[in-house]
């Protein structure tokens, strides 16, 4: 055992092994000092290893103590001061000290005699080593079979041991294990220890890969022909590249006014669409997501047009009438001048069709400048139609509400929902019960949508909400609204909607000039009263639809330059009259009272007959009678017999005589609280005598002790007694409030009676003795 001085270069990350021949890059200057110093001396130079391959400035704490004796072969400078060193190992040996370490560490190293007698058990170790070694060669395969037969031939137990080592992949701390180990038998143990250990890992590293290789086989394939088609659609300029989508996505996000739950959930959405694979089902799923947060108007919103005198005007424009509604229209934009933070309304328009519910949703939107949107809620059944289908189903969609918003483009759109009481419930839900939190202000400013489960503020909409009655409209939803009834237009609101409306646009969709096609009022009242019957003007404007063909016929085949539809000649355009109205009896009779009655198509008038036979006391009741009306006349009969002395009439009236009440047009259903007044006029005229007035037209129901209580409809049974030529109509007194509903010129051709009871209608009914 021999010690000497000589230079030390600290090697970090790797191992010299004796008589292992290896390049090494020497850039720090404490060990290009110490390369120098061995090529000026005899250009042997110690090799040790760092414990720490990141330490810059290592000390002698941080160098292990064993290491190896190597001779420099070759030095190659290269650009950048680093220095290329070919060197090969010779022996093992030990730092005993450090002599200096001014420029570089020169060390005292003391070498080993690794010099040991062969026998059986080193013969074994050996036997078992190689034989290791080449079954790791064989799994590995990171080493060419000719350098293990190069391995195999040496005899030498040592450097046949440290061979080995120089070719296993291994951590500095098993390759320094193998470097101390000076005895031969030792190393050689350890190595058989390393080796077993490393067999284990590559035949878990072989069934793992074997593994994954099947199950990846496919997927790799198809991830391959997936980039090959993305490397064709990129050469032929197609635009379908995830990236380019996603950054449009981003660059949306960045331009446009969303809140920051939406650019949260947005961002998370994108960072699931980069992660997933192109051909997963589900990115398209949330692509549509996508789409759909960054197409909805979070806080886009239109200024509205605050002059109140504009709007009126505009609403005037579009609808003649329906004074109600547009005063109510009127009041919120003078309350939104006055409080900018108001909820917009709930408003209900319940009429018959054809009377401008929907049209008079636009002219609101245009008077206000707002978006228009209309979702018709007519035989929907599915509570997700309102509310959406959550994301989990196949073809999930959000909701009409949000479908709506979306169209609209803006947070305070005229939003109309059209014929609210044709929904209906089934299996799938109640829609009327999702629209509760749609149209309630203290909850629709965290509207809920299933698919897109983020709250959106509806409070700013302004809802229009239609329906032909309001007897189908549950009532939670109905006390959310604010009912408005338009009740149908008179013949006189008629004839103004034709001249200014309807006549001008059938002549333009005709290709009709005002002088080719003349019609004067007269003949308009004559087409309203004799081919229409109904409270809107729809059936009207087909009917003027139906004049404007005949006479673009006539224009066209006799060469004509104008037509003028007069009241003689309109026979010829449409045919014999449809409708004809009742008129008043001329003369007063017994047994025989006019009653008024409201249809769906506006008022009519109601003759009641009553004949007394000779019988046994029946009550015969025809004319298609509904329940109520049957009640009101025995109601009416008990009266009578009650008050059978003071009117005359024999006590035993109804035990020697039947009363036969009818009311003509059997064929049509009649029911309703307002023909009692009527029934017992005829029926006391009938057994009194006495007649009734011909001109008196009544309406009111009838109580046992003879009080008149107050009906509905009012508006279209005065003008249904006016067309008739009725002169005087007997009330219920409680009914005077609704008269400002009548207009002024019907009301100042006729004499209104409030009665309280039957005496004040009998005074005024029944002709005098």
């Amino acid at each position: 055992m021999t010690t000497r001085k000589l230079p030390l270069l600290p090697l970090r990350g790797i191992m010299v092994f004796p008589y292992m021949i290896i390049h090494l890059d020497v850039g720090r200057e404490k060990s290009i000092a110490a390369l120098e110093e061995a090529m000026v001396q005899d250009r042997i130079i110690m090799l040790a290893a760092q414990k720490d391959a990141s330490t810059d400035n290592p000390t002698p704490e941080d160098i292990f103590k064993i290491g190896t004796v190597a001779e420099v072969k070759q030095l190659l400078k290269l650009p950048g001061g680093t220095i290329r060193v070919l060197v090969e190992g010779l022996y093992r040996a030990e730092i005993t000290e450090y002599v200096t370490d001014s420029s570089h560490y020169e060390v005292e190293v003391k070498e080993f005699n690794e010099e040991s007698e062969p026998n059986l058990e080193l013969e074994a170790l050996s036997r078992a080593v190689i034989h290791q070694f080449e079954q790791w060669v064989k799994l590995s395969k990171k080493i060419p079979p000719e350098t293990l037969v190069s391995v195999v031939v040496v005899e030498d137990l040592g450097r046949l041991s440290d061979l080995i080592a120089s070719h296993l992949t291994l951590k500095i701390e098993d390759k320094q294990e193998l470097l101390n180990a000076i005895e031969v038998k030792d190393r050689l143990e350890k190595l058989c220890e390393i080796l077993s250990r490393e067999m284990e890992i590559l035949e878990l590293e072989k069934k793992i890969s074997g593994r994954v290789r099947k199950q990846m086989e496919k997927t790799q394939k198809e991830y391959y022909l997936r980039e090959q088609l993305k490397a064709i659609q990129k050469e032929l300029g197609d635009k379908d590249d995830k990236t380019v989508e996603i950054a449009e996505y981003r660059k949306k996000l960045e331009d446009g006014n969303y809140p920051e739950e939406i650019i949260e959930r947005v961002n998370k959405e994108i960072s699931r669409l980069e992660k997933m694979s192109s051909s997963s089902a589900e990115t398209g799923v949330i692509r549509t997501y996508i789409d759909w947060l960054l197409a909805l108007p979070w806080n886009e919103v239109t200024e509205d047009r605050l002059d109140i005198n504009v709007a009126e005007e505009v609403l005037n424009q579009d609808h003649y009438g329906l004074e109600e509604v547009k005063e109510r229209i009127l009041e919120y934009l003078a309350i939104r001048k006055l409080a900018d933070n108001m909820k917009g309304p709930i408003l209900c328009l319940v009429g018959p069709p054809g009377v401008g519910k929907t049209s008079l949703a636009r002219s609101i939107a245009r008077a206000m400048q707002r978006k228009f949107v209309r979702a018709s809620l007519g035989g929907v059944r599915d509570e997700a139609e309102i509310r959406g289908h959550r994301r989990t189903y196949v073809g999930a969609m959000p909701g009409r509400i949000i479908q709506g918003m979306k169209t609209s483009g803006s947070k305070n759109p005229v939003f109309l929902l059209d014929e609210i009481d044709k929904m209906n419930a089934d299996f799938r839900g109640d829609p009327s019960a999702a629209l509760l939190e749609v149209l309630d202000p203290e909850q629709n400013n965290t509207f809920s949508d299933h698919y897109i489960e983020a709250p959106f503020d509806l409070s700013k909409v302004l809802w229009i909400v239609t329906a032909n009655g309001i007897h189908n409209i549950p009532r939670p939803l109905r006390d959310r609204m604010e009912i408005i009834t338009l009740a149908g237009y008179t013949e006189e609101e008629k004839i103004q909607i034709a001249k200014r409306y309807l006549v001008d646009k059938q002549r333009k969709e005709h290709g009709l000039s005002e002088k080719q096609l003349q019609l004067s009022d007269a003949t308009l009242k004559k087409l309203i009263s004799d081919y229409t019957r109904e409270a809107g003007v729809r059936n009207l404007e087909r009917t003027i639809a139906k004049v404007c063909r005949k006479v673009a016929r006539q224009i066209v085949q006799e060469d004509k330059k104008s037509v003028k539809v007069t009241v003689q000649n309109l026979h010829v355009f449409l045919g014999a009259a449809k409708y004809q109205h009742r008129k008043a009896e001329e003369n007063h009779q017994v047994g025989v009272s006019t009653g008024l009655a409201w249809t769906e198509v506006g008022g009519d008038v109601l003759p009641t007959e009553v004949t007394i036979m000779k019988g046994k006391g029946n009550l015969i009741l025809t004319g298609q009678l509904g329940d109520v009306m049957k009640e009101s006349a025995q109601a009416g009969i008990s009266y009578i017999r009650s008050r059978a002395e003071e009117f005359n009439i024999p006590a035993d009236f109804h035990e020697k005589q039947d009363i036969h009440i009818h009311l003509p047009e059997g064929a049509i259903p009649k029911d309703g609280p307002s023909a009692g007044i009527t029934m017992a006029t005829a029926v006391i005229s009938a057994l009194t005598g006495r007649k009734v007035r011909s001109d008196v037209a009544m309406t009111g129901e009838i109580t046992l002790r003879g009080r008149v209580l107050p009906i509905g409809g009012l508006k279209e049974k005065v003008l249904a007694a006016h067309r008739m030529g009725i002169k005087t109509i007997i009330l219920p007194s409680e009914n005077k409030r609704d008269m400002d509903e009548i207009p002024a010129n019907v009301r100042k051709q006729l004499e209104f009676v409030l009665a309280e009871n039957m005496d004040e209608v009998l005074k005024c009914a029944l002709v005098s003795e």
